[in-house]
């Protein structure tokens, strides 16, 4: 007959076990409250990250304080932004009115069953199932339009202030994060503070690698796209390129859905460069995915092509895009420390050799 054995919790131990569980919960809470915040906070850290060391190289050429260079720097690239809006913005908005000016045509072509969209009307109906759908509607279908239109005013609000409060957070991160990191290093005993310093160095350099690098891969996929956009006679060429470097900043997701929009263009402006356009994006997505990508970041972040793909997929599982986008320096910060404390313990003797 086999004894029965009783564990005695003390009541401190309980309380202290619910007391964590319930600390842990309000955290997550928080986290999932502030996440548009958060969001905005990472956004602002990869900018501070990037833009760090322009500020510092100006700050020891010019001998100015830090305020003046981080001023300097904003300034320069607000002009880098006017001259290329400058030179790219009238055909943008050329062709972006062209674009818009093109859609009823392209509407009344699939009314009428013509054109190259003129099947989903002729096979599947889809116009007269769209007209079901607004006819059962009813009052619902006014409600929903002033209710998209309060939706869109909401995402272009938070958009600006977005926009804002980054370029503010990243000016105070350039401004402050040095002291803000000393600050965290005088709490450490005086004897580690130099290898934690090299940690932090290890992962300045690992994170801002990843920034360089995904803006590299970006202006790669844009201006290819423009490239063969421009060879094979398809409007809106310049809008659609840039269209495409902006979304192939979201890893794995941002390719695609620029690749849908831009096949599309092309097959309405003709089948052929429908066609071309369509195996262009699969090869090059693959190009970059498998070979880009891995080889860049395993350079500017010094992850191997396994382990870029590997943290990609993890990151976006767990948090989307904005897990997909930190998942990379993520990993490269985990590599640094696990690298440090691998070799630390190398260093330090053992029992039988301590004694």
């Amino acid at each position: 007959m086999k004894q029965e054995r009783l564990v005695d919790l003390r009541a401190t131990t309980v309380i202290r076990t619910l007391a964590l569980i319930i600390a842990a919960a309000l955290i997550l809470e928080v986290i999932w409250i502030a996440r548009e915040v958060i969001t905005w906070v990472v956004i602002a850290l990869f900018l501070a990250l990037a833009l760090d060391p322009l500020v510092s190289l100006f700050e020891r050429r010019t001998k100015v304080g830090r305020v003046w260079a981080i001023g300097a720097i904003y300034i320069f690239l607000a002009l880098v932004i006017t001259a290329i809006g400058a030179t790219f913005l009238p055909a943008l908005i050329r062709e972006v009115n062209g674009l818009v000016d093109a859609l009823p045509s392209y509407i009344q072509d699939l009314t009428h069953g013509r054109g190259r969209l003129g099947f989903l009307e002729t096979k599947y109906h889809i116009v007269e199932k769209v007209k079901a759908q607004v006819e059962t509607g009813g009052a619902n279908k006014l409600l929903g339009i002033s209710g998209t239109a309060l939706s869109i005013t909401q995402s272009v609000i938070t958009a600006v202030v977005a926009t804002v409060t980054i370029i503010f957070l990243t000016f105070f991160m350039l401004l402050e994060g040095r002291s803000w990191i000393d600050r965290f290093f005088s709490l450490l005993p005086e004897h580690s503070r130099p290898r934690w310093r090299a940690i932090g160095d290890d992962v300045y350099r690992t994170v801002g690698g990843y920034v360089s690098g995904n803006l590299l891969i970006s202006l790669i996929a844009g201006s290819l796209m423009t490239i063969v956009l421009l060879i094979l006679g398809v409007p809106f060429a310049v809008a659609l390129g840039l269209l495409v470097g902006i979304l192939d900043l979201i890893p794995l997701a941002g390719a695609t859905i620029a690749g849908i929009v831009v096949v599309t263009v092309a097959a309405l402006h003709s089948p052929v460069a429908g066609i071309v356009v369509a195996i262009v994006c699969l090869v090059y997505q693959q190009v970059e995915n498998h070979i880009l990508q891995p080889m860049i970041y395993s350079r500017t972040v010094q992850l191997s092509p396994l382990a870029v793909l590997i943290a990609v997929l993890v990151g976006a599982s767990l948090a989307g895009v904005l897990g997909a986008l930190a998942a990379i320096p993520v990993a490269g910060t985990i590599q640094v420390i696990l690298r440090d404390w691998l070799a630390n313990r190398q260093t330090q003797p053992t029992p039988s050799q301590g004694g």
